[in-house]
């Protein structure tokens, strides 16, 4: 049966659920969606500064960079200029810069607030204060001690926010950061260098050090906001409001704060007790869902598969409720399996030919996260497209391009098809690779040939999972032609390409990558761009089955997979060979993420530790399977 797309559930919801959780040491707020997350953060801000400006007083507020708050900005800005949000009375004092740093690089936090806040909005430029990065070490200290004066000046930070990195540190206060410390310079983390080495095209390009306002400044502000969004920051969210007090989180010192509230999306909450087994802190409602994430909780803690565990277990952890409601435990032991088998599916499109379509937000997404299921799909004879929504290319090393340019430069040589213009434009590109410095963009032509790398592999790798090269769609989406890791917004540009291509195809069914902690957030825009053209085409009549998948970095939990293919060895392997083809991503990715591993040992360890947890539970021994949720209106 199709699943439709709700246009309801399309439209931005006017009133975002949320709920404050259980179990915590700092009042921890949850939304469903990281926008749901922004639009709140947002409203707060605005509402100060409208009531600040109407009692004629300036606002304070504290300011952090990154990909956490860009969402709250890009509100704040729309606000500014719809609905005139004033910010004229409004002083700024951001958090931390790189040390040492020009306030004119791309890397630089000064240029980033610059281009992603302050540009849109009518903060005075005397009222905006910013660490340098670009004075002499000796002179540190004393900028330090006049930043202290300048905000004790201002009467002191009326409305910190802040994210949170994946050592704990809020601002650059690295673990062992102690609870009274004030604007300095800190020496980076080694973690916090990895979790940055993508912006600066490399490791080894990330300053060692920063300054940052300190846990003393951070924790003086009059009221704190703290966010978290994606999977990726689930574990260090619940070290800060669920583990003790202490210099090794140094977020955790919010929990002391009178005023400081913990923001977080559904993804980055997952590890929090009253997220993650919430029958261990209250009562629970007692959806299908619910039920079967108990029982997987209870098989694993018990180590029994479904239809061996009893009324005991289920008494003596937690579960009586669960027996009370939905029992007799006969019933529930023979749902939950019989949902997890029923789940298992050897023909995903069905048994009549269907065009299907798998959304690649890379060109390599598609082999790495389903491939097996590609390969099947094509294999039974349906008439199976992908569709690579960006080109990819600023994960090619310099290096790999700089080889082929020797190499179709030596190829005209020896065809005889050499000119001095082509000449040229071959040593301007060798020119343009030598010169340029750490982590800048790339020229118009280097972007070109980085991306025709990354188009040639897909190409070969798609062949090998018998996807031929007409049946392949590179969209090359204007979001991600910024030439750098952080894109442009999505745009109806962004989406009437993929609504044209759903038109011209009619799929019966797509794939999508339903990620939420991609490190560059690549997957979750290229994800928004297609689920805004599904409604876009809804009222024509196009209404595609909807199933995500999940890339290199996340697997679903069990109690979520509602669909899972099982992968012969014959299918692992293929697919092994066609992640193989993406050569300039092998070996060392430019974006490795957090996992050091290859893609496509990542890829197959997953799918086999997938299979050994259905296998835990009691079902079939596959060799791997791949797992997928069926779309229901959101991420």
């Amino acid at each position: 049966m199709a699943t439709t797309i709700s246009r309801t559930a399309a439209k931005p919801r006017t009133a975002p659920q949320s709920q404050y959780l259980r179990h915590t040491k700092l009042p921890t707020l949850m939304f469903r969606t990281a926008a749901d997350a922004d639009r709140h953060v947002a409203l707060v801000v605005a509402s100060l500064v409208r009531e600040n400006n109407s009692a004629g007083v300036a606002t304070v507020l504290g300011l952090p960079t990154g990909s956490t708050p860009i969402g709250v900005y890009r509100e704040l800005i729309r606000q500014h200029k719809e609905e005139d949000l004033d910010f004229s009375q409004v002083i700024t004092f951001n958090l931390d810069e790189y040390f040492p740093m020009t306030p004119d690089s791309i890397h630089s936090y000064n240029r980033w607030m610059r281009a992603n806040f302050f540009d849109h909005v009518n903060v005075p430029e005397e009222n905006i204060h910013i660490p340098r990065g670009d004075i002499a070490p000796e002179d540190v200290d004393a900028f330090c001690d006049e930043y202290e004066r300048l905000i004790e000046k201002a009467g002191g930070v009326q409305l910190q926010l802040l994210g949170i990195g994946r050592t704990g540190h809020i601002g650059f206060n690295e673990p062992g950061s102690s609870r009274n410390s004030l604007t300095r310079m800190v020496t980076l983390d080694p973690q916090t260098r990895r979790d940055a080495s993508s912006s600066f095209f490399g490791e080894e390009n990330v300053p060692t050090h920063a300054v940052t306002m300190g846990v003393g400044t951070i924790l003086a502000a009059k009221k704190i906001i703290i966010m978290a969004l994606g999977e990726h920051k689930a574990p260090v969210v619940r070290k800060a409001v669920e583990g003790e007090v202490t210099d090794e989180v140094t977020a955790s010192f919010l929990q002391k704060h009178p005023h400081a509230t913990f923001v977080v999306d559904e993804a980055a909450a997952s590890h929090l007790t009253a997220v993650k087994t919430p029958w261990l802190v209250g009562r629970v409602d007692w959806t299908p869902v619910a039920e079967k994430k108990a029982v997987f909780w209870l098989c694993r803690e018990l180590q029994k598969p479904i239809l061996k565990l009893s009324g005991h277990d289920f008494r003596e952890n937690h579960l009586h409720d669960l027996l009370a409601q939905n029992g007799p435990v006969e019933a529930i032991r023979q749902r939950v399996f019989n949902g997890l088998l029923n789940g298992i599916c050897t023909q995903p499109a069905g048994p009549d030919r269907k065009t299907v379509i798998v959304f690649s937000p890379h060109p390599d997404d598609d082999v790495i996260s389903m491939g097996g299921t590609l390969i099947t799909l094509a294999d039974q004879g349906h008439d199976v497209h992908i569709a690579y929504q960006t080109s990819g290319n600023i994960a090619v090393f310099d290096h790999d391009a700089d080889r082929h340019i020797d190499f179709m430069s030596e190829l005209e040589e020896y065809l005889g098809t050499a000119t001095d213009k082509s000449r040229a434009i071959y040593a301007k590109m060798k020119q343009d690779l030598a010169s340029k410095k750490p982590g800048a963009c790339d020229s118009a032509e280097i972007q070109f040939i980085k991306g025709l790398i990354r188009k040639t592999e897909a190409t070969l790798a798609a062949l090998i999972a018998g996807v031929k090269a007409d049946k392949l769609h590179f969209l090359n989406l204007p979001f991600y032609q910024t030439g750098k890791v952080e894109k442009a917004p999505i745009t109806q540009a962004d989406v009437d390409i993929i609504a044209n291509l759903l038109r011209s195809l009619n799929p019966a069914q797509i794939y999508v990558a339903g990620d939420l902690s991609d490190p560059h957030g690549t997957h979750r825009m290229c994800a928004k761009a297609i689920l805004q053209a599904l409604a876009v085409v809804e009222p024509e009549g196009f209404q595609p089955e909807v199933w995500l998948y999940r890339g290199a970095w996340q697997e679903y939990e069990p109690h979520e997979i509602e669909r899972a293919i099982p992968l012969s060895p014959e299918v692992v392997d293929r697919k092994k060979q066609a992640i193989f083809r993406h050569e300039s991503q092998k070996d060392a990715p430019l974006f490795p993420g957090a996992d050091k591993r290859e893609f496509w040992l990542r890829a197959e360890e997953r799918t086999k530790n997938t299979s050994a947890v259905y296998n835990s539970f009691g079902l079939p021994e596959f060799f791997a399977l791949e797992a997928f949720v069926r779309y229901r209106g959101q991420l």
